[in-house]
């Protein structure tokens, strides 16, 4: 026992020492990107050991999707090419508030959900059930998403509303427009 706390710690402390960062030590043994192609996510998407998956859920090429990140893809989840997921991003495709309210007579309700190529979801956004967002949008942090945005949009506060658009010039510079 003694030998295997001995390596988490070398192991610990060679992270820091290359990449300035700790993790939860069950990410020193998962490979990130290993586990997205064993989820058949697209090549070059990485998913942390922490990142809970349910149900159907498709992903795109070059994604990131960060650590304590809950995909519920019960009733469909698609996230597209180039995006990142911040850190505890909960993104639903059900829900069961009519199952309860109806002492489970009704079933749970499901929707799919779905997130265009090239966005960015800040950290701790929580996605209903059924919401789309376009390709190209910014989904700023704890922002709660209840209905389905255009591309390009700026999407921020709770519940989530576009403030304004990304606009994208010729030489790739990035600017956001209210």
């Amino acid at each position: 026992m003694d030998e295997l706390k001995n390596s988490i710690k070398e192991t610990h402390t060679e992270m820091i020492k290359q990449w300035n960062r700790m993790l939860p030590t069950s990410e020193l043994f998962i490979d990130r990107w290993e586990k997205a192609k064993m989820l058949g996510f697209g090549e070059g998407t990485s998913v942390y050991d922490s990142c809970v998956v349910l149900g159907q859920v498709n992903v795109g090429e070059s994604v990131w999707i960060g650590p304590f990140t809950l995909l519920d893809g019960s009733g469909g989840l698609s996230i597209g090419d180039n995006c990142n997921i911040g850190a505890g991003v909960q993104m639903y495709s059900h829900d069961a508030v009519k199952r309860a309210l109806s002492g489970n007579k009704l079933e749970v309700e499901r929707a799919s959900t779905s997130i265009g190529d090239n966005c960015h979801i800040g950290p701790g956004c929580i996605f209903l059930k059924g919401v789309s967002i376009g390709h190209h949008c910014v989904v700023g942090a704890g922002c709660v998403v209840t209905k389905s945005f255009p591309p390009f949009s700026v999407i921020v506060g709770v519940p989530g509303r576009k403030v304004g658009e990304v606009v994208i010039g010729e030489d790739i510079e990035i600017k956001y427009i209210k």
